[in-house]
């Protein structure tokens, strides 16, 4: 009889709450109609790409060399490619990276993965703060080492530092943050992440060992409040970024990002080489080669994110309006109110009465919570307001 990795059987069986959701409103819309169903469950971009990406895909299939377009780059990115990246961060925060800084990947994913293995040692324990994306789990225990999640601050979700000092100890080998925030939308302020900095440094000399911090930041540029947002790094020289365009450039599909490593950062050359090494040992090297020459042409370009602004205010101020308590999501394009009953998973099947698709916060590590991503067009968001309403009712609020 064959024999499988019971986990890796276990994770191709079991869906994610998140995916579960979707499945469940694609089906629903082909029985009932795409427009009866308000699918709030995946952050898939409904905003188009920059004109200019389509442009430029256009411009290099047509005049570029085939062979160099769509052949094999260097494992860790083309080398102008990676200086081009190098140059746009430069500009904007003022630091001096180089293209020997990065490490092309396939999204934000395949760079957590990477980062994770490279880092990660037997016994080691990666903190992350609640609530977080579910797959930190997966990749974590995938790189053979723990994932510790500190309970969250359920008023602003900023960092409760006594519950993440708390969390620290002699096995931690990084923290994960993910500022602007999947689920919340929260934004860390310049405070929270001046503190932090500070606690890493202090925690990191008391223990005798480098506590490495992994920013995750695929929603970097989705930002609407007027405080810019803090380039962690600067604040932090020990500090690993893993990017994506799939939301700042609408591109989930095809897959390009990177991990950015200082070399302020502690043993940087071990350290880059490991990346290296981690990408190689799981098969993400060179990431897709079009759109490393596309991406590298649009630094700085966002698609139109005034869209997700508006779906943002229409459906907060809607929410709080009905009763419903949210805090303030000032990124990414996501809102994480409190359920209406301590029993997230009962609260979104009561919503699916209503075709109303909604994910439960309890696979982000924290309950009593739902995730709405609002990255839908906005004839959505308003037609979902009556069911809302009516879910709202239901609990005795509203009437």
């Amino acid at each position: 009889m064959a024999r499988f990795a019971e986990k890796m059987v276990q994770l191709g069986t079991e869906r994610s709450e998140i995916r579960e959701a979707f499945a469940f409103a694609q089906a629903r819309a082909a029985e009932v109609g795409p427009d009866k169903v308000d699918d709030f469950s995946i952050g898939n971009p409904s905003v188009p790409a920059p004109k200019q990406v389509g442009d430029l895909v256009k411009e290099l299939v047509d005049a570029a060399d085939p062979v160099q377009l769509h052949g094999y780059t260097p494992a860790q990115g083309d080398g102008q490619v990676r200086k081009a990246l190098a140059d746009d961060l430069n500009r904007r925060y003022g630091t001096d990276y180089d293209g020997d800084c990065f490490y092309l990947t396939a999204g934000a994913a395949a760079g957590l993965r990477i980062v994770l293995s490279a880092l990660g040692c037997p016994g080691d324990a990666f903190v992350t703060m609640a609530p977080y994306f579910p797959e930190y789990k997966v990749f974590v225990e995938s790189a053979g080492c723990t994932l510790v999640p500190v309970p969250a601050d359920l008023e602003d979700f900023q960092i409760d530092f006594a519950a993440f000092q708390a969390a620290l100890t002699p096995q931690t080998k990084a923290v994960i943050i993910n500022s602007p925030n999947n689920p919340t939308g929260v934004v860390y302020s310049q405070a929270t992440i001046e503190k932090l900095a500070q606690t890493l440094e202090e925690k990191s000399q008391e223990y005798g060992h480098t506590i490495y911090l992994i920013s995750d930041e695929p929603y970097r540029e989705i930002v609407y409040g007027e405080e810019p947002l803090p380039w962690v790094p600067s604040y932090y020289a020990n500090t690993l970024v893993c990017y994506s365009y799939s939301k700042s450039l609408s591109l989930p599909g095809q897959r390009i990002g990177y991990v950015l490593v200082p070399k302020c950062a502690e043993g940087f050359g071990e350290l880059y080489a490991a990346v290296c090494g981690a990408g190689r040992a799981l098969g993400y090297v060179c990431a897709p080669s079009l759109f490393q020459f596309v991406v590298a042409r649009c630094t700085g370009q966002t698609a139109d994110i005034g869209i997700y602004r508006e779906n943002r205010d229409i459906l907060l101020n809607a929410l709080r309006e009905m009763g419903y308590t949210c805090a303030q999501p000032d990124g990414a394009f996501y809102l994480f109110p409190r359920t209406l009953e301590p029993d997230a998973h009962a609260f979104c099947q009561r919503a699916r009465k209503y075709d109303l698709v909604l994910v439960p916060g309890d696979s982000f590590g924290c309950p009593g919570h739902v995730r709405i991503s609002y990255c839908v067009p906005t004839e959505q968001i308003r037609r979902s307001l009556v069911k809302f309403q009516k879910l709202a009712e239901e609990y005795g609020l509203g009437k």
